[in-house]
């Protein structure tokens, strides 16, 4: 989780976006507290430090929602739609590999689906109670 975070190819799952989201808005609730704290919440100083502090903040977001609209099979550009963000906390991504890169929910690295087509199972009275052989 959060491999490339900076990075714009790739996919995400639903979990490591909402978690992305989570981490900027704690990052940010520190950092402007930390500033009120500090200093006058309204001068110059405290606002370039914000702006400074909140460019790789939003570089950051950016990113991980544009791994998110890849998730879905769209371009990052969908991020920008009103309330798309919301949608892309609710909805699967595409099941496989798509243009973007591979599901990363089952990578096919995992081989999950050669490993379970392997165990020999055996249904022998018909009963629907499945029994691994040995």
């Amino acid at each position: 989780m959060f491999k490339n975070a900076f990075s714009f190819n790739g996919r995400i799952r639903r979990l490591e976006y909402g978690l992305s989201y989570l981490a900027y808005l704690l990052v940010i609730f520190i950092i402007v507290a930390l500033l009120m704290l500090l200093g006058d919440p309204s001068g110059p100083i405290t606002n370039v430090l914000m702006l400074m502090l909140w460019i790789p903040l939003a570089w950051f977001l950016l990113a991980r929602g544009a791994k998110r609209c890849h998730d879905l099979g769209n371009s990052g550009w969908w991020q920008l739609i009103p309330f798309y963000c919301i949608w892309m906390w609710f909805v699967p991504g595409e099941p496989g590999e798509n243009e973007y890169g591979e599901n990363p929910k089952f990578p096919p690295s995992s081989n999950w689906q050669q490993q379970a087509a392997i165990i020999p199972v055996d249904d022998v009275d018909g009963d629907g109670i499945i029994i691994e052989k040995e």
